[in-house]
């Protein structure tokens, strides 16, 4: 029998008995290589679930699409975006905005992921893109981080780049279903990007990420086979070999000898 997709109460009923795992997908192709892996979550770009032929692909992974910081302002705007995301199939959404708004959403029965650590849209406050909870302080921060989460109404929270011995110390404190990016084996889910799984990544490779093919170097292969492929497309015009008998279309001798009268 094969695997169905799980809900919010089935990833709460997992919490502490085995490590869930979760990926960002930015298309079609990864997003169905994902559900053929059994990988348990997604995170997802809007445009990518709402396409229609995203759940044919993706049928049992929980899919996650972000409401991105910026993009959205109000609670209001919150709201919309959360029900077009729901209604086109996800099963939750992130939001990384304000304690109201995750509060707004979870009074609408939407499930909420929200963020704790490093959170990249508000990183000027922690002192920009390094770890989160390396001093007791810090690690207060992201305990209280979770704790209003939690209180909001959210089922999840990314916890981001932080010491594992505090993840570990908060997962086992709160009722969210933790997700480590970079934040050790002791939560209850860990996450990667596609691109850095890939080795498709040809910028910042991040401390937690772990590299399992090399896309990038077949994708080079790939680019010169189509500059090889252009060029010799480019040299059969110009010298006449392109376009072959077999590329045109004919016409009977008698229709055109009448045609080229009636021109003449």
């Amino acid at each position: 029998m094969g695997r169905t997709r799980p809900t919010v109460a089935d990833l709460r009923a997992l919490k502490g008995k085995r490590q869930l795992s979760m990926l960002r997908v930015m298309s079609l192709p990864e997003a169905e290589a994902a559900e053929r892996a059994g990988v348990d979550l997604i995170s997802v770009p809007p445009a990518l679930i709402a396409q229609r032929e995203f759940r044919d692909a993706a049928p049992n992974c929980f899919a996650i699409p972000g409401l991105e910081y910026g993009d959205f302002v109000t609670a209001e705007d919150y709201l919309r975006g959360a029900f077009a995301m729901i209604k086109a199939g996800a099963d939750a959404v992130y939001c990384a905005a304000g304690m109201g708004t995750v509060r707004r959403l979870r009074d609408e029965g939407i499930p909420v992921c929200g963020h704790s650590g490093l959170i990249p849209s508000q990183a000027t406050w922690t002192g920009g893109f390094k770890a989160v909870g390396k001093t007791a302080e810090t690690a207060r921060l992201v305990w209280q981080q979770v704790k209003a989460l939690e209180d909001a109404g959210a089922f999840a929270a990314e916890i981001e780049v932080v010491p594992s011995e505090v993840a570990a110390a908060i997962s086992a404190r709160t009722s969210l279903v933790l997700i480590s990016m970079g934040a050790g084996a002791g939560c209850d889910a860990q996450y990667l990007f596609a691109d850095d799984v890939l080795g498709s990544n040809t910028g910042h490779v991040p401390r937690h990420a772990k590299v399992y093919r090399n896309f990038a170097a077949e994708y080079e292969r790939l680019q010169q086979e189509r500059v090889a492929a252009f060029s010799e497309y480019v040299a059969d015009v110009r010298g006449g070999v392109y376009p072959e008998p077999r590329h045109q279309v004919g016409i009977e001798a008698y229709e055109l000898r009448q045609f080229l009268a009636e021109l003449n």
